[in-house]
């Protein structure tokens, strides 16, 4: 039985549960995305005691995920644009602010060839301050779910990985091997 996108949304935002912070929205003329994940990571350094901060590092990742039917350029291209317009929204950069990635999940049921190729070239990238105050990198993975296709670009690897471990097939084991 084939799932159907609403079903492989509710898979993927159960595994990005474990460690993000999911939030489903209403789809409405401001968002078209039907959930984001909000995940953040701060690591402290001590010297001795927490009164003694040696240093301190944050970082972010903001996930908004995308549903569509068939995928093509402008739609693309628009929906890049709202996810980093609103993700770099976010982004407080400060002297303890590592990085923060904002990363854009599409689901559609067909995509079409130069859509492909967009996906796979888009590359964004912004320093704060030199570095000083971190630095922006926009991630960017779709999938194809009529062929199983997993698309990404260069910064985009893990979010493709993560949709390919909880969507492309298995293969069967034969008996005897490990």
């Amino acid at each position: 039985m084939e799932l159907t996108l609403k079903q492989r949304l509710d898979k993927l935002l159960e595994a990005y549960s474990h460690c993000y912070d999911v939030s489903r929205s209403e789809q409405s003329g401001e968002s078209p995305f039907p959930a984001t994940a909000t995940y953040y990571l701060r690591d402290d350094n001590y010297l001795i005691t927490k009164q003694h901060i040696l240093s301190t590092v944050e970082q972010y990742e903001y996930v908004y995920f995308f549903l569509c039917d068939h995928l093509d350029v402008p739609t693309l291209q628009k929906q890049i644009e709202l996810s980093k317009q609103l993700g770099l929204a976010r982004i407080k950069p400060c002297k303890t602010h590592m990085c923060s990635y904002v990363t854009l999940v599409i689901l559609a049921d067909t995509i079409d060839p130069e859509a492909a190729r967009l996906v796979k070239r888009t590359r964004y990238r912004k320093n704060y301050l030199l570095t000083l105050h971190g630095w922006m990198e926009y991630h960017l993975a779709a999938m194809e779910c009529s062929s199983n296709r997993f698309l990404s670009n260069p910064a985009g690897k893990e979010a493709r990985k993560n949709l390919e471990r909880n969507f492309a097939p298995r293969e069967k084991k034969k008996k005897g091997e490990k």
